[in-house]
Order: structure tokens, then sequence, then C-alpha cells
């Protein structure tokens, strides 16, 4: 029976243990993988990448080549980092032949949006398509995008993470939807991974009258932001989850006004405005605007600017009967060292949130007002602190995310008993005094990492050739690394040394060895460490050298086939 709407699980839910079970029952007896039924052997596709079912099992039999060819079972893709020819592979084999079946489609790579939505009348032909997952898109193809979403009859969950932030009103409109054509917009879960204008927000509400989950990375004020007070109701969105970088209290406020009537879970990220903090102005508001919120959970980053006691006076206003009622509690964090007056105020009960950040645990233990909570849902940890108190460690049993940032001086025998290092698998160093060195000793305890993002990289090449860098060079799986500084051409030697299992490679140059590190990078001499690399992205450099790497790569016949493109002050290499 086909499921309806309010019945359709949730688009990132990965929770498949109970189907899992089943599918471990039914295959249990059987001895031979060809004895199995077609519906088992069609579960277990769902499990595995479509790219590799067809490797695997297209030229096994007649019987295999019929279940690939003939079925009807729908199809995930998701198209990661992989090489130019591989992906013409997979394209023209994999991806045209069953557009009609595809029902959940991820692009990761900015070129593959160029072939795979290169013209209008291919689009239309993915009449199954549910999921539409895009990565790394330049915010120019939101025209193409939404100017066709109504070709989808199935498309209900749309998740976009774009290269660009359009800031200024006068460029082209980061949500570019005209009202009388999206009326009917069938997109219910709609996720924005990235950093767009407050204003986008009341468009987007507009348009998009079926919404029922709408999450937004990160909403940024504008200078004329003017929200029009145009009540419209959405009746189906339960779920809203915003991060607000210093968008005003009587902003928002005007937003859940006219849109947020039956909302039920309200998850927020806010900064800066005191006014956040009132709880007397947030009872009225969720009293006459949000009836039936059942879940409210805030993060709130602010400080006290006149008196101490004031933000403490502010955040115990969440103890009256209304909150107590609704069991909905709260605690906060102190992020600076010997000041009270400022701090990271949150909910506790229940907390659902994915991201939790470890601030200056020597000063909240002196401050009575911090309360414990349970951390499960964690799956991000962000240490924000010099040292760390024994008695005022944390654990988060199911964190697969590490981001240290500020200062960092905890022994990796500390930082296991906070984080499971061998379950992290993205590690991001958000400082600038970090130094190779400590880098390479703590990959040594994070073995499962896949991928690395670092501000800079300073190094001592003679400290660095020793039995941990051989050792790290050797067993680390990371595929996708980032750094946000310069690098030389040394460092860009060392870096294909450590990382020889490296897919994509983002970086800052130095613009006097632009050719030099190139030429390194795709010298067929290195292609014991390089054989992976396939796709590279040299960050803040002129438009010239997309001219000069072209014109490089065909004197020296560096590469057979290859796609280039600049976006962004960005240039980007796929071969």
């Amino acid at each position: 029976m086909k499921q309806t709407k309010g019945q359709r699980k949730n688009t990132f839910d990965d929770d498949n243990m109970n189907k899992k079970r089943k599918l471990f029952d039914k295959i249990t007896t059987i001895t031979l993988f060809e004895d199995l039924a077609n519906e088992i052997l069609y579960e277990i596709f769902e499990y595995l990448d479509i790219y590799h079912v067809y490797q695997g099992f297209i030229n096994l039999n007649k019987r295999f080549q019929n279940l690939l060819f003939h079925s009807t079972f729908p199809i995930k893709i998701n198209i990661s980092t992989m090489s130019k020819s591989k992906f013409h592979y997979y394209h023209r084999n994999i991806i045209l032949p069953n557009q009609h079946r595809i029902n959940s489609l991820r692009l990761s790579n900015p070129f593959t949006m160029d072939i795979i939505f290169s013209l209008p009348r291919i689009i239309s032909k993915f009449i199954c398509l549910e999921i539409l997952i895009l990565d790394n898109i330049k915010a120019q193809y939101l025209n193409k995008i939404f100017n066709h979403l109504i070709l989808l009859p199935k498309l209900h969950s749309l998740v976009l993470s774009l290269i660009e932030y359009v800031q200024c009103p006068n460029e082209q409109r980061l949500l570019p939807i005209t009202f009388d054509k999206y009326q009917y917009s069938p997109i219910e879960h709609f996720i924005i991974n990235s950093r767009i204008r407050f204003d986008s927000l009341h468009i987007l509400l507009i348009c998009l009258p079926q919404l029922r989950r709408l999450s937004i990375n990160c909403l940024v004020k504008c200078a004329y932001t003017n929200v029009e007070s145009n009540t419209n109701f959405l009746e189906h969105l339960k779920y809203v989850s915003l991060k607000l970088d210093y968008v005003d209290f009587n902003q928002l406020e005007k937003v859940i006004k006219n849109f947020f009537r039956y909302v039920e879970i309200l998850c927020l990220t806010t900064t800066y405005d005191e006014s956040y903090l009132d709880a007397k102005q947030w009872e009225q508001l969720i009293l006459l605007s949000m009836p039936n919120l059942r879940i409210f959970d805030i993060n709130h980053d602010s400080s006290a600017r006149k008196n101490p006691l004031i933000y403490h006076n502010s955040i115990n206003q969440f103890t009256s009967s209304f909150w107590i009622e609704k069991q909905w509690f709260f605690t906060h964090q102190h992020d600076y060292e010997g000041r009270l007056d400022c701090g990271i105020f949150h909910s506790t009960n229940p907390y659902r949130r994915k991201d939790y950040i470890f601030y200056w645990e020597m000063v909240n233990q002196h401050c009575p007002h911090v309360q414990e909570m349970n951390l499960n849902s964690v799956k991000h940890v962000h240490i924000c602190c010099k040292r760390i108190a024994n008695n005022s460690l944390k654990y988060f049993p199911n964190a697969t995310q590490l981001t240290i940032k500020y200062y960092f001086n905890v022994s990796a025998d500390t930082l296991n008993r906070i984080i499971p290092l061998k379950q992290i698998t993205i590690l991001i160093i958000d400082l600038y005094t970090f130094s190779f060195e400590q880098l390479i000793n703590l990959l040594y305890f994070l073995p499962n990492i896949h991928t690395l993002k670092c501000n800079f990289i300073n190094y001592n090449e003679n400290n660095l050739l020793n039995d941990i860098f051989q050792y790290v060079s050797k067993t680390n799986k990371i595929k996708n690394l980032y750094i946000k500084s310069l690098c030389t051409l040394d460092l860009i030697k060392l870096i294909i040394n450590l990382f020889p299992k490296l897919e994509y490679l983002k970086t800052g140059i130095y613009r006097k060895e632009f050719k030099e590190i190139i030429r390194y990078i795709l010298s067929k001499n290195n292609n014991n460490n390089t054989r992976h690399l396939y796709l590279l992205c040299i960050t803040e450099i002129p438009k010239i050298c997309l001219t000069e790497m072209d014109v490089l790569i065909e004197v020296e016949h560096l590469l057979d086939q290859y796609f280039i493109k600049y976006i962004n002050r960005d240039l980007y290499l796929w071969w």
C-alpha cells in the first residue's frame, strides 16, 4: 500500500536495523548466493552503491543481467568524488538507461551538475525521483533547479549546499522562485547547508506551501531586511531548524507569527541579540503563535554588556511554571575564561542537538547554575578549551566528528575519554597555531578519518620524517583534504606523501609556484601517491590561472581528458 505523506520516513533517517534483521533472517538458511530469491537480492542491492552492483553482477549470468536491466526496483545514486572516466561509465551505463527508476540522487561534484542537468528534457525523465541532494553547487544553478522542480511529481526532499553566498540585494537572488508558478511545489523536506540572506526565508516559505520539515544551516542578517506582514500559515509545517547569524529577535518574531502556526518542533541557534533571553517574550509568542509546539530547543550565544548578574537573572526566568509544565529545561556554559557575564544558553531536556561545544570547563565548575544532560544525540563535538579538568569530563558515545578551536593542549588519552577516537571520521582543525607535527601525532590515534579540514599547516620537514609519519602515511584513510591557507611546493609534496589515498584536495597555493605545483600533482612520476586523486580545487586565485593551467596541461601532456572550471575565485580541475 502506498504510504501517505505523513507516514514517510525522515529523509535522513539511516536507522534500518529492523529491516536489516529481517533481511538477515531470510538469508541465514541459504548456502549459495545465487539461490536467493529475486526479492531478497533487490533488498541487498538497496544497501550497495548501484555502481558496485553493476560492476559486481552485470557479467555474472543472464539472470543477473535481467535483474538489473529489466527490473523496476528503485535506484539510489550517490556520486561522490570519482574520476572523470569512471563517472562517464557510470553516467552512460547506469544513470541514463535508468533515469525512470532513480528515486534518490546525490551529486557532490560541481562538474556533474553540468552533465546530468544539461538540458530540461533530461530532468523531466527522473519521474520517480523523491530525494535530490546537491553539494558544492553554484547559486546560479538554483534558477535551473527550481524552474524544473514542477516536472518531478514525486520529489519531496531537496538538500542544497551552495559554493557561493550571495550578499548584495543587487546580485542574483539566492532563491529565485516566482510565486505563481510554484504554488503547488511537491517539496516537503527542504534543507540548505549554506549561508543565505534572511530575507530569502520569507520568499521560501511562500513558495513551498507543502513544506513539512525545514532546516537552514545559517540565515544571515541583511542590512535592509524587511519581512512583510503577510499571514500565510503553513498547515503541514511541523519541524523547523534554523541557525541565525546576528538576526534580531523581532525579525524572527515576524516570521513565526506569519508562518509557524502549526509548528510542533522548533530548533534555534542564535547569537548576539539579548532579546532571545527574554523568557516572558517567548512565553507570549509561543502561546499566541505556536500553540502546538511540543519541543522548544534553543542555543543562544550572548553576553550581559553592563552587569554579570543580568545574564544569570535572564536565564533564570526560564524556570517559571510555563516552562516546567511543558518539561522544557535549560542550562548554560561560559565561553570565556574568567568571565561569568557571557555564555551559551541551551536546552537540556530533551537534548536533541547533533553539535556540542566544549568550552572553558575550569570556569564552568565554579558556576552553580550549570546542569548535566544526556549527550547521546551528539554527533559533532567542538573542543574550544586549552585545558580540561578531569572532574568536568563529558562523554559523547555516538560522536563521529571532531572540531578543535582556539587552543588545544589535551592529551590523546584525555581526548579518548571525551570522544571515541576510533569512531571519528571527520576532523576539523580550526586554529592557526596547530603544527603539522601535532596533526600527525593526533592522526595516529584517529585511524578512520576520511575528511580532514585545517586552517594552516606550520611544519618543519626535518622533524616530520619519523616513524610516526611513516606509520600514519601507510594507515590513514583520508580521502578529502581542505587547507584554508596557502601551501608551498614543499608542503604539497609532503601532503601527497602523507595522504596516498587522497581523492579530493582543496587548498590555496602561492601564485609564484602555481605551475610547479600543478606540474608536480599531475606528474606521472607521482602516480603511486596520486593514483586516487581526481579532483583539485585551488582557492582564492586569479581567473587568469584557468588559462595558464589549461595551456600547461595541453603543452606538457599532463592529462588526456579533463574538465576545468572557475567558480567564485576558486579554480576546479577534474580528470
